[in-house]
């Protein structure tokens, strides 16, 4: 799914443009550390952009359809061609879905000066251009089984469609169908691609430390937890606070946190590369179980820490993880993650911890939110610093 060599792309010029992590992942690390601190900055003093959104909406949509907007292309061109054995896009291609994230960032902050459809086609572009490209590859290499990934891709790019219109109406949509759909769509992404690599990349590691006992192979537990994923996260996108939801969250919660245990992250411990990946997942089952328990049992804890379950923990800790790993691995770097690369994994842990407490401790909700902003802005900050020059940089082997 996501090969550790480096492979040729055939371009010539900088080297940030010869592979879609590179340029995609180096972005994905700024905006979110940049668009973190311009929420913090409105949560304290009510600044606000010249946006058509709401600040939270704004908040909203910058953590989902602009932080996973540029990490889902930096993911997916570096792994479809370990799919399809198909060269890798880069060049001038790849500038331009560079360019057309960028162009959406910048649309959806200055809205409020430019038409609300002109917004909408500019910050849909990328994907959808890129949802192009990724059928071709898939398409051409007969490589049916990942089509699938299409699809979701397709629901994540309707969810944004659906966020702007609902913005458009005049509504709050950060609490709207449109982000509801979206994060649904990065759940399952992860339940889907996690469910390959995490087990994957574990084996190969206690393989090489000569493991008795190794993840379990892909089996009943795994389809099992796909396929509940499919009512319980479209219930929950239908009726986020219907009791039909909520008990359909807590049971795929607990199927979930079987499958993560069949996957031997316990024997991982001394390698933060790999433990990582677990930890990210497991915010799967998490969010499963705290939005079930807020949607069962009201005033347990609030929908929004509930949410961010999902939003700053599995997808937040997950991207992070493969991020690190990918950059290193695609750069001939060793498969080991220093004091820095745990420290990053330790800072957006603890955003997401305070911003889960945040839901259970309203008098102190503020703070946390303070906190939690500030971790994860170090967190992300530092992985372009720390990863920068390799992303920028030539392969070392």
């Amino acid at each position: 799914m996501t090969p550790d060599e480096p492979s040729p792309t055939g371009w010539s010029g900088p080297a940030v443009l010869s592979f879609g992590f590179r340029p995609f992942f180096l972005l994905a690390g700024l905006w979110a550390a940049l668009s973190m601190a311009l929420w913090l900055v409105m949560l304290r003093t009510g600044l606000a952009l010249p946006t058509h959104l709401d600040p939270v909406s704004w908040h909203a949509h910058a953590a989902l359809y602009g932080y996973l907007g540029a990490v889902l292309p930096g993911f997916l061109l570096t792994a479809v061609p370990s799919w399809t054995g198909r060269p890798p896009l880069g060049g001038w291609t790849l500038l331009g879905l560079v360019v057309l994230w960028l162009f959406g960032r910048i649309a959806v902050a200055v809205s409020e000066y430019l038409p609300l459809l002109a917004v909408t086609l500019t910050d849909l572009a990328g994907l959808v251009i890129f949802g192009g490209i990724l059928v071709r590859e898939i398409v051409t290499a007969k490589n049916w089984r990942n089509l699938v990934v299409i699809a979701i891709l397709g629901v994540f790019v309707a969810g944004n469609a659906v966020f702007h219109a609902e913005a458009a109406g005049g509504g709050h949509a950060a609490s709207g169908y449109g982000l509801r759909i979206g994060l649904a769509a990065g759940i399952m992404l992860i339940s889907l691609i996690g469910g390959r690599i995490v087990p994957a990349f574990t084996r190969n590691w206690l393989v090489e430390r000569d493991g008795a006992r190794l993840p379990a192979a892909f089996g009943p537990p795994d389809r099992l937890a796909l396929v509940l994923n499919v009512p319980a996260l479209s219930c929950w996108v239908a009726m986020p606070r219907g009791s039909v939801a909520g008990l359909l969250l807590l049971v795929t919660g607990l199927v979930q946190l079987g499958r993560l245990a069949r996957w031997r992250g316990l024997s991982t411990w001394s390698e933060p590369l790999v433990w990582i990946l677990h930890v990210g997942y497991a915010f799967i089952p998490v969010g499963m179980l705290a939005l079930g328990t807020a949607i069962l049992w009201p005033g347990s804890l609030t929908h929004a820490a509930a949410q961010h379950a999902w939003m700053a923990g599995a997808i937040g800790v997950m991207t992070l993880a493969v991020m690190t790993r990918a950059s290193l691995g695609h750069t001939g770097r060793p498969l080991a993650a220093g004091a820095a690369t745990t420290a990053l994994y330790l800072l957006v842990i603890g955003s997401v911890v305070a911003r889960l407490l945040s839901g259970v401790q309203p008098h102190w909700a503020q703070s946390l939110w303070t906190v939690s902003a500030i971790l994860w802005t170090l967190g992300l900050a530092g992985f372009a610093i720390v990863y920068g020059r390799l992303l920028i940089g030539p392969v070392t082997r």
